[in-house]
C-alpha cells in the first residue's frame, strides 16, 4: 500500500463519518434552537427542557435514517473488501 492509497481510504472514512454524524446532529441542533427560542420568549430558564425533545428527535432520525446510514456503511465496507487485492498490489 502506498501512502496515497492509505490517505484515500482515510479520507473516504472521515467523509462518511462526517456525513452520517450530520444526519443525526443537524435535526438535534434545530430542535435545540427552537426550544431555546421558546424559552427566551417565555422566560423559562429550565436547562433540562431541551433534553427530551432533542432525545426524541435524535431517536426519530435514527429510526427514519438508520437504514440509509447502515446502507452507506455497508457499501463502504463492501468497497473496502472488494479492493483488498488492489490495495495489496500497490495500485
Amino acid at each position: 500500500m502506498t501512502p496515497e492509497s492509505v490517505l484515500d481510504i482515510l479520507q473516504g472514512a472521515v467523509y462518511l463519518i462526517i456525513v452520517l454524524l450530520l444526519i443525526i446532529l443537524i435535526p438535534a441542533l434545530v430542535v435545540g434552537l427552537l426550544v431555546s427560542m421558546f424559552q427566551a420568549m417565555t422566560s423559562i430558564n429550565e436547562q433540562t427542557m431541551t433534553f427530551i425533545p432533542k432525545l426524541l428527535v435524535t431517536f426519530g432520525v435514527l429510526m427514519y435514517a438508520g437504514p440509509y446510514m447502515l446502507g452507506r456503511l455497508m457499501e463502504y465496507m463492501n468497497q473496502m473488501f472488494i479492493n483488498i487485492p488492489l490495495y495489496l498490489s500497490g495500485g
